[in-house]
């Protein structure tokens, strides 16, 4: 009996991680109501009133920007190095999926649920005083596919390559760090001058700047949909060469 081509494949395991996400019903509070608990502390706290510009306009793209970071990288990371700790994985390396389609598969995965994260987070927004520009949602819609391509692959890239203590600690890590001086919330022109040249060349910098560009002003940015379709393309291969089932 072959097996079943591999866009099936990839939407078969796509179905598979998406229900299994849901059901985690701690993962989805902490992915619901932590970005809910950041765009209240943004819309009633007069942190974002240095940028000039409306808190929620501000404020808004970082948080659906930190809502990829959460779900895409720290979730999928620490989620996919217990997975491979205790066999799922080397159960899987027994099945046609293979390294690509498993990555592609959760690719899937992580796309849904942030689709209902954005749906919660932009109606509470709206609900807030936040009006976005109609012609900014495409351009972040197309700056979202990418970034959420890179992010879980690097995760997937650190926790195929270390222990899951190892994982846990440096995504976790990671994701403060990002979120903090990343460019993620905070943009980057917001930063002291001598971090902005390193923080532009981060997928978080690209993900925060291209997501308020379209919402704020309802443009493209081009070259943040360059670099997060670079980084994707590097850290996806890296992740197919790299990744250890067990």
């Amino acid at each position: 009996m072959s097996a079943s081509p591999l866009p099936v494949r990839v939407l078969q395991h796509g179905r598979y991680e998406t229900i299994a996400m849901l059901r985690n019903g701690e993962q989805l509070v902490l992915a619901i109501v932590l970005p809910l608990l950041a765009l209240s502390a943004i819309a009633f706290t007069p942190f974002f009133d240095v940028l000039g510009v409306p808190r929620l306009e501000a404020g808004t793209p970082g948080v659906i920007a930190l809502c990829v970071l959460s779900t895409a990288f720290t979730g999928q990371g620490i989620a996919t190095g217990f997975d491979r700790r205790y066999g799922v994985l080397r159960f899987l390396s027994t099945t046609p999926l293979g390294r690509s389609g498993l990555i592609l598969g959760k690719v899937l995965a992580v796309g849904a649920v942030l689709a209902i994260q954005i749906t919660v987070i932009g109606t509470m927004a709206v609900l807030l005083g936040w009006q976005p520009p109609l012609s900014g949602i495409l351009p972040a819609l197309a700056m979202l596919v990418p970034g959420i391509a890179a992010f879980t692959a690097l995760g997937l890239l650190i926790a195929g390559t270390l222990r899951p203590e190892a994982t846990l600690a440096v995504t976790n890590l990671a994701w403060v760090l990002l979120a903090a001086v990343g460019g993620t919330v905070i943009p980057r022109s917001s930063m002291p001058e001598v971090i902005q040249p390193v923080v532009a060349l981060l997928p978080s910098a690209a993900l925060g700047d291209g997501l308020r560009t379209a919402l704020t002003s309802g443009t493209f940015d081009a070259l943040s949909f360059a670099l997060l379709c670079g980084w994707a393309a590097v850290v996806g291969l890296a992740a197919v060469r790299w990744f250890k089932w067990s």
